[in-house]
């Protein structure tokens, strides 16, 4: 293919993809294939000569479409959304038509300075306050690794870069249970190890870190000679929407000299709202902020936010400035590859900024806030059903609730028997988690095109799949 056959097929893409999303209600949002089913239907060896276009795209129809969970169904309840609005995957058709590396201010400027403006705005929005700077990650993992470790250097003054963690006191990072278990991988690949991720334990309405136990905590690893270098607060957990006091959580890091972070990948983006910026109060006082305006927002993934109240800090851990990596002739310019893993560097800014214009702020807040209320809604709805229970209250747009009507003998499965009904049914994907213990159903509104009838859609679901199971 040439750019010349690129216009005629670009069209036609385009086309696909209105038709696509035109046509979702119609699939079921998770697909019915087994494993292997897709990969049978795969040739073993490579193709030595070139194939017509015409004959991937049939493949692509008849192969591929038939085995994918559609993400951007307006009834995808399950784990957190990952929008992608249609401004999004246009600004991507000019991404990958510029096809820019972006490590560096001078491989291209503009890419770097719109990323610095789009992350300040962004710091406006969710009411972050000056002095706050904003680099874009791929995804809140790497943020969150970024952030263990520049707790790892900043506690052995930079020298585990430099001669490695053996021989030195362990590293102790503190976090709730109801973390993502991002974190945990976290502390693998910075070397801390799991034996040095302290679990405080959690409780009351939002399931928050219990700030005594945290002291306590830290104490004890202090008077055992090991070295407490950091806390990871939550808002917004990704199993229940478990939310931690943050200024309680700031009142003690900073008592104690503590780097913290705070893990608001989902729902961060509903600080857009004023009236929701009471749930992470404190977070002003925060070294690191993360969010993913590739969830909820409709930036299309990967576009995470992350924010640093003192980004030397994490420079300082991350930059690495060969020869060839040094900009000659030029002060003051930022290189954001040194404040992330990868030396490489997508154009992600492009579309956060055509996102953010096409919508408006206002825009998405009334996204935000109808998904709020419709979940709200639900949850009421069921509470008030026969053998229904919320085990969890809404968190924004995230509940979970479980099936236990008269003489049900096991709970839990139940729970995963219904769910796997829900989700063969097709009309509706929900997911299933723990709650101390009681195996539970997960939902949260999110989808970008998701309408208030699609989420009464998922009452009906619900509750008729579980008269058929009672029956």
């Amino acid at each position: 293919m040439d750019w010349e056959d690129f216009r005629k097929r670009g069209a036609d893409a385009a086309q696909w993809a209105a038709d696509y999303h035109r046509d979702l209600r119609d699939r079921p949002v998770r697909p019915r294939s087994r494993p292997g089913d897709v990969l049978a239907r795969l040739p073993l060896s490579p193709p030595d000569a070139a194939e017509p276009v015409d004959d991937i795209l049939a493949d692509l129809e008849q192969t591929i479409l038939p085995g994918m969970t559609h993400w951007q169904h307006p009834r995808f309840f399950a784990y957190f959304p990952a929008n992608a609005a249609p401004v999004s995957v246009l600004a991507e058709y000019y991404v990958s038509a510029i096809a820019a590396q972006c490590m560096l201010w001078q491989t291209s400027p503009a890419a770097t300075e719109l990323e610095t403006r789009v992350c300040d705005w962004m710091r406006q929005a969710i009411g972050l306050p000056e002095g706050y700077s904003g680099v874009i990650q791929d995804s809140a993992s790497t943020a969150t690794l970024c952030a263990v470790l520049a707790m790892r250097e900043r506690t052995l003054d930079w020298a585990g870069n430099r001669s490695g963690l053996s021989g030195q006191p362990a590293l102790r990072i503190y976090c709730s249970a109801e973390v993502h278990t991002s974190i945990d991988r976290a502390i693998w690949i910075s070397g801390i190890g799991e034996e040095n991720l302290v679990r405080i334990p959690s409780g009351g309405p939002n399931r928050a870190m219990d700030v005594a136990s945290l002291r306590e905590a830290i104490a004890a690893d202090r008077a055992a000679g090991l070295r407490p270098a950091g806390i990871i607060a939550c808002v917004g957990g990704t199993s229940a929407g478990a939310t931690d006091d943050i200024a309680a959580v700031m009142d003690v890091a900073e008592a104690e000299g503590l780097y913290t972070h705070v893990d608001a990948a989902w729902a961060g983006s509903a600080m857009i709202c004023p009236e929701f910026q009471p749930i992470w109060a404190g977070v002003e006082r925060a070294d690191s902020v993360v969010l993913n305006p590739h969830k909820w927002l409709g930036a299309q993934f990967d576009c995470t936010t992350h924010y640093l109240r003192d980004p030397a800090t994490l420079v300082r851990t991350l930059a690495i400035q060969p020869e060839y990596l040094k900009t000659h002739g030029a002060d003051g310019i930022i290189n954001y590859s040194e404040w992330s893993v990868p030396l490489g560097r997508r154009f992600r800014a492009l579309k956060l900024w055509f996102l953010l214009r096409a919508h408006g702020l206002e825009g998405l807040r009334t996204m935000i806030r109808n998904h709020v209320a419709w979940t709200e809604g639900l949850a009421h709805r069921l509470a008030e059903t026969s053998g229904f229970e919320i085990v969890t209250p809404p968190m924004l747009s995230l509940f979970t609730f479980r099936y236990v009507p008269p003489g049900c003998a096991d709970p839990d499965a139940l729970a995963q028997r219904l769910v796997n009904a829900i989700n063969d049914d097709g009309r509706i994907y929900l997911t299933q988690t723990r709650v101390d213990g009681v195996l539970v159903i997960r939902f949260q509104a999110g989808a970008f095109t998701a309408t208030a009838a699609d989420v009464d859609t998922a009452f009906d679901v619900i509750t008729e799949l579980a008269a058929d199971l009672r029956a």
